[in-house]
């Protein structure tokens, strides 16, 4: 059986049938005989990837969108913030792609500065600090 090029690609990284045949928009009995051709055994339980790290089970729970929004589709608590289990421990989303974008803690409270409540972008979310910050910088431009 000859296998497209995209599938292997996506097989060989450890993504499941079901992640490769949404992100394709194929069937998953067409990723499964894939699979099985190239002697690859099936991800496991769950069809995830297991994660090294917070950072990497971040990633899997996010899609990127092309206006450069980073949309979350894992779990939200009860406050609507975007969370994940990472061994035995809770962490927010928007926590760790502030550690992601600024390499620091983030200092009180981070959430997406584009507006966008479901985006967890890098790029997009601020903390107290560079709210403040930016507060500031308004302020001295147009007075308050």
């Amino acid at each position: 059986m000859k296998v497209r090029s995209d599938i292997a690609h996506l097989l060989h990284n450890g993504h499941s049938n079901t992640h490769i045949a949404q992100q394709l928009d194929i069937h998953r009995r067409h990723v499964a005989a894939a699979r099985k051709a190239l002697h690859i055994p099936n991800t496991g339980v769950g069809g995830r990837k297991p994660a090294a790290s917070p950072e990497d089970m971040f990633w899997q729970r996010v899609t990127l969108a092309p206006d450069g929004h980073a949309l979350w589709k894992g779990h939200r608590n009860s406050n609507g913030c975007p969370v994940f289990r990472y061994q035995k421990r809770a962490w927010s989303a928007y926590r760790i792609a502030f550690l992601i974008r600024h390499g620091r803690d983030p200092e009180g409270r981070v959430r997406a500065g584009c507006g966008r409540d479901e985006c967890v972008a890098p790029d997009h979310v601020e903390d107290r600090r560079i709210r403040e910050r930016v507060e500031s910088i308004y302020d001295s431009i147009f007075g308050r």
